[in-house]
């Protein structure tokens, strides 16, 4: 049994058939990643699990314990946090203040300021800049925000939008190897990459998702040497 687990998701958006029956698990202390093409299902897949969407049929398990028909917020203090695709940080605030808004709904005061301390050393960036409004750090330092602010929930599994999308390619270096760094410190994480070689090559194992359905799964490994993958996804011919 995974630690999270989704069995036989169906979600709509009006008439269209966003994900078709979808079931896959992310086993406890791993890097899962999701793949496919744009409108594949990758984002609709991650708000089910995060209670932005509800399915109309199947379920999603954290722990072993039902969580589909439970509000978003208490799904983030019951361990799943989602850093969401386009980063979406408080512009007006400063990066201190993005971060306890990451803590909301925590009652110790002193756990908070040691995980801020814990976003600080994963993203030195952020500390340099924490009294700065979020609004005028770049596109990658605002990528480390929306990852750090994510943290400060403390979850049992973080979910991970895009985190590359838009960023130069040293940028990416840099967010992924700090992937690494947050799994490798005992947090489990679903990733959506439309960079299928980075993801794989971070992630233990991946799913293959196409028009709402998932076609292919198996260790990151063989996913990167297995042809199908290679051509629709890693770019060769």
């Amino acid at each position: 049994m995974g630690l999270l687990e989704v069995e036989d998701i169906h979600v709509s958006y009006g008439n269209v058939r966003a994900l078709k029956g979808i079931s896959l698990a992310v086993n406890e202390g791993e890097i899962a990643t999701l793949i496919g093409g744009n409108g594949a299902g990758k984002t609709t897949t991650l708000k089910t699990i995060s209670g932005l969407l509800r399915p109309a049929q199947g379920l999603v398990r954290l722990g072993g314990e039902r969580i589909d028909q439970v509000p978003p917020h208490k799904i983030v203090r019951m361990g799943i946090s989602h850093c969401p695709e386009g980063r979406k940080v408080f512009h007006r605030m400063t990066v201190l203040e993005n971060l306890e808004i990451g803590a909301f709904g925590r009652k110790n005061g002193a756990t908070t300021r040691e995980d801020i301390a814990r976003v600080f050393d994963l993203f030195a960036r952020l500390k340099d800049r924490q009294a700065q409004l979020a609004g005028t750090l770049s596109g990658g330092e605002q990528q480390m925000l929306a990852i750090g602010r994510a943290l400060m929930a403390q979850p049992k599994v973080l979910l991970l939008d895009e985190p590359s999308m838009g960023l130069a390619p040293l940028m990416v270096e840099t967010i992924f190897a700090i992937i690494r760094d947050i799994n490798a410190q005992g947090t489990t994480i679903l990733l959506v990459e439309q960079n299928a070689l980075m993801a794989l090559s971070v992630a233990h194992r991946g799913f293959v998702l196409q028009t709402g359905e998932i076609v292919l799964h198996d260790t990151a490994d063989k996913l990167q040497t297995n042809e199908t993958v290679r051509k629709a996804y890693l770019g060769e011919e």
